[in-house]
C-alpha cells in the first residue's frame, strides 16, 4: 500500500471515529485498516496502542464513560453497580476522596490495565441474581440522568443489594449502613423481585434487618408476597477482618 493511500485511510479514520473512547480492530477494519496497518499507524504516532487490539487517538484524554461503553461491548451486562450506582443517583457517604468505581457484570473478567491506570476501579462477578424473567435486567439496569445513552447503571433497588453484598468485605459495615440509610422510596414490587432471585443469604438477611430498623419498606409484607432465600432458621454470624461481628436473623 502506497504512502498516499495510507494517508487517505488515516484521514478517514480521524474523520469518522469520534474522540472520547478507545476503539478496536473490528472498528478499524470497517474503515479499511488491517491489524498490520494499525500497527504501522501506531509506530508513526497516528494512533496509540493501549493493549493488543485496542487503540485510541493520540492526546485523546478519553473519559471513564466512553471507556465503559467500549468495555460494555465485551462483557455481558457490564454496568456501574453497588455504591457507585447509588452515588450516581444521589446517595453517597464519602464526598472527599476519589472513589473506586464499582463495576458488575455477568462473566468472569479482568479489567484491562489501560482502564484501571486511568480510572481506579474493581470488577465484581458474583452471580448475585438468578431469574427466569428476561425483563428483569432491562428493568434494573438503566441509563441514569446526565450520563451518555447506553451506559448501564444499576437502578437503586439493584444497587443497594449489590452494595450489601460487598458490606463487611470490600467496604465497612458502617459505610454500608450510612448508604442504606440514604435509600428513599424504593419500588417495592421490583425490590421484591430482586430479593426473591438473590442468591446471597447474607445479602437478603442484611437487607431485611436494616429495612426493619429503618422502616424503608414493610418487611412483613415483603415476606408475605415473595419467597426469599433466607437460609436455615438459625442465626447467621460472620466475623470480618476488622473484627466486626455480623449477626443476622432469617427474617430481619
Amino acid at each position: 500500500m502506497g504512502g498516499n493511500s495510507r494517508h487517505q485511510i488515516i484521514k478517514r479514520v480521524q474523520t469518522e471515529l469520534p474522540r472520547g473512547a478507545p476503539f478496536d480492530l473490528a472498528t478499524l477494519a470497517a474503515l479499511g485498516v488491517s491489524p498490520q496497518l494499525a500497527a504501522r499507524y501506531a509506530e508513526g504516532g497516528w494512533l496509540v496502542r493501549l493493549a493488543q487490539g485496542v487503540y485510541a487517538f493520540p492526546n485523546d484524554d478519553f473519559g471513564v464513560y466512553g471507556a465503559l461503553k467500549f468495555l460494555q461491548q465485551r462483557v455481558p451486562r457490564l454496568h456501574v453497580g453497588g455504591k457507585s450506582a447509588m452515588a450516581l443517583q444521589g446517595v453517597r457517604h464519602n464526598l472527599g476522596s476519589r472513589e473506586t468505581l464499582v463495576l458488575w457484570g455477568d462473566a468472569r473478567f479482568t479489567l484491562p490495565t489501560w482502564f484501571t491506570a486511568r480510572f481506579p476501579a474493581r470488577y465484581v462477578y458474583a452471580g448475585l441474581f438468578e431469574s427466569s424473567d428476561a425483563t428483569l435486567a432491562s428493568k434494573t439496569l438503566i441509563s441514569a440522568p446526565g450520563l451518555p445513552d447506553g451506559l448501564r447503571v444499576s437502578a437503586s433497588e439493584r444497587a443497594v443489594l449489590e452494595m450489601l453484598f460487598d458490606a463487611g468485605t470490600k467496604q465497612s459495615l458502617e459505610e454500608a449502613r450510612n448508604l442504606f440509610d440514604g435509600l428513599r422510596s424504593p419500588r417495592k414490587e421490583l425490590l421484591g423481585q430482586l430479593l426473591s432471585c438473590c442468591t446471597s443469604v447474607k445479602t437478603v438477611r442484611l437487607f431485611l434487618t436494616w429495612a426493619r430498623e429503618t422502616g424503608v419498606v414493610d418487611v412483613d409484607d415483603l415476606l408475605a408476597r415473595h419467597t426469599l432465600r433466607t437460609g436455615s432458621a438459625k442465626r447467621w454470624m460472620s466475623q470480618y477482618a476488622d473484627g466486626t461481628l455480623l449477626s443476622l436473623n432469617p427474617h430481619g
